[in-house]
C-alpha cells in the first residue's frame, strides 16, 4: 500500500539534494519517486552538459555503471535461453579457465562470493592506467592465464566486477549478446531507451558527459577499460524508473524478477549474505529495501525498492562527487517516515592517508569516501 507513504516529504528531500547542484557551470543529476503504476515525483538540478549549458532532466542519458548488474543477471538467468544454472561451474562453459577459477559457480560469480580478482584493480596493481584502452578478448586471455582466486569461493564476500564479465563471455560464446537481450526483453517491450555499449568510446545517442572536479574546475571524465556487463548500461532515470516499476508490479519484463534477484544467498556454513544477484538489502528502521549503486568515472547512480510498500527511488548523476547511496537512503527514509541513525562525527573532517600503502579516506560531515564510494559513518 502506498497511501500512507510520505511522497511530498520525499520529493522535498530530493529537491533539497538536487538543489545543491544548481550552481553556475556545474553538472547535476535527477531523482525519481515512483510506485508500480505512477511516477509520483521527481527532482532535478545542475547541468546535463557543461559545454551547451543544457539543464539536467529526468530524460538525460547517463552511464548506470554497476546498476547494470541486476539487469544483466535478470537477462542471463531468466531470458537468455542459454540453459544457465547458478550451480554451474564457470569452467563448464568456459573451458579455457583454470582451477580454482573454473570451479567457481555462476551464482558465486554473480553474488560476490567467488573470490574472483577484479580486473580493474588487478590492472591498476600492474601499473595499467584506468585511461589505457583494453578489449574483451585480451582481458579474457589475461584471466585464463592463472586461475587464482583472492579467497576460496564461498568463504567470503568481496565486491568484484569480474564475475559479470565471465558470465557475459559465456553468453557471447553461445552467440548471445547482452545488447540483443536488452532490446528484445526490456527496452522494446517497455518502450524505453537503454543501451549496452562495450567501450567508453562507442556512440550513445544523447549521452551526457560525466565530470570530475579538480583544483582548476570541472573536467570531462573517461576510462579505457572494456566495460562488460558489470557496468555498461546507459539510459535516463526515467527509463530506469519504468523498468523498476515493472519489477514492483511483477508484470511484463519484470514478472518474477525480484524474487530471483533478492533470494537469500549464503556463504559456506549457511551464513546468510546481504548481497543477492546484482542487488543488496538494506535496513531503514523496520523496513527492508533492495537496491544497488553504480560508479563510473564522472557518473553515479543508485536505486532502492520497497516491494512490500510498492515504492521506489532512483537517482542518476553526471558528477563524480555525488554520494548516491546516502542520497537515495535520505529520500527513501523520508518516504517511509523512518529516520536514519544519526551520522557519527567521531572522526574529524579531513583526508586520512595510510603510512604503509597508498590508501586514503576522505571524511566530511559524517560521511567517509574511498575510491568514489561514500558511506555514512
Amino acid at each position: 500500500m502506498t497511501s500512507d507513504l510520505q511522497w511530498h516529504a520525499a520529493e522535498a528531500t530530493a529537491k533539497r539534494i538536487t538543489g545543491n547542484w544548481n550552481k553556475a557551470g556545474e553538472p547535476g543529476g535527477a531523482i525519481t519517486l515512483f510506485d508500480s503504476k505512477t511516477l509520483r515525483g521527481f527532482a532535478t538540478g545542475g547541468l546535463e552538459n557543461l559545454t551547451t549549458a543544457t539543464p539536467f532532466s529526468i530524460d538525460s542519458v547517463v552511464r548506470y555503471a554497476s546498476v547494470t548488474k541486476h539487469i544483466f543477471a535478470t537477462l542471463a538467468l531468466l531470458k537468455s535461453d542459454a540453459g544457465l544454472s547458478v550451480n554451474d561451474p564457470l569452467g563448464k562453459h568456459l573451458p579455457q579457465l583454470k582451477a580454482p577459477m573454473a570451479q567457481v559457480t555462476i551464482g558465486q560469480a554473480l553474488d560476490m562470493t567467488g573470490g574472483l580478482p577484479d580486473v580493474r584493480e588487478t590492472l591498476s596493481l600492474l601499473g595499467v592506467s584506468v585511461y589505457n584502452v583494453s578489449d574483451a578478448e585480451a582481458i579474457m586471455t589475461f584471466l585464463a592465464q592463472d586461475g587464482a582466486l583472492n579467497f576460496p569461493a564461498g568463504s567470503e564476500i568481496s565486491y568484484s566486477n569480474t564475475g559479470y564479465r565471465l558470465v557475459e563471455e559465456i553468453l557471447k560464446q553461445k552467440g548471445i549478446l547482452f545488447e540483443d537481450l536488452l532490446q528484445k526483453h526490456i527496452a522494446q517491450p517497455l518502450d524505453i531507451a537503454l543501451h549496452a555499449p562495450e567501450t567508453w568510446f562507442d556512440i550513445v545517442p544523447g549521452l551526457a558527459p560525466g565530470y570530475w572536479l579538480d583544483t582548476t574546475g570541472w573536467k570531462t571524465a573517461l576510462a579505457g577499460l572494456h566495460l562488460s556487463a558489470s557496468g555498461s548500461l546507459t539510459g535516463s532515470v526515467r527509463s530506469l524508473s519504468v523498468w523498476l516499476q515493472s519489477l514492483l508490479s511483477q508484470t511484463g519484463p519484470g514478472a518474477g524478477v525480484l524474487n530471483t534477484l533478492t533470494a537469500q544467498r549464503y556463504l559456506h556454513g549457511d551464513i546468510p549474505s546481504a548481497y543477492g544477484l546484482g542487488t543488496t538489502s538494506t535496513q531503514i528502521g523496520p523496513h527492508t529495501v533492495y537496491g544497488h549503486g553504480g560508479s563510473h568515472a564522472g557518473y553515479k547512480a543508485y536505486f532502492l525498492l520497497h516491494p512490500e510498500r510498492d515504492a521506489g527511488v532512483a537517482l542518476v548523476s553526471n558528477r563524480e562527487d555525488t554520494a548516491a547511496y546516502s542520497h537515495a537512503l535520505d529520500v527513501m527514509s523520508a518516504l517511509l517516515d523512518a529516520p536514519l541513525p544519526p551520522r557519527s562525527h567521531a572522526l574529524p573532517d579531513g583526508l586520512y592517508a595510510s603510512t604503509a600503502e597508498p590508501y586514503w579516506l576522505k571524511v566530511s560531515n559524517g560521511t567517509a569516501s574511498y575510491l568514489g564510494s561514500a558511506d555514512n559513518l
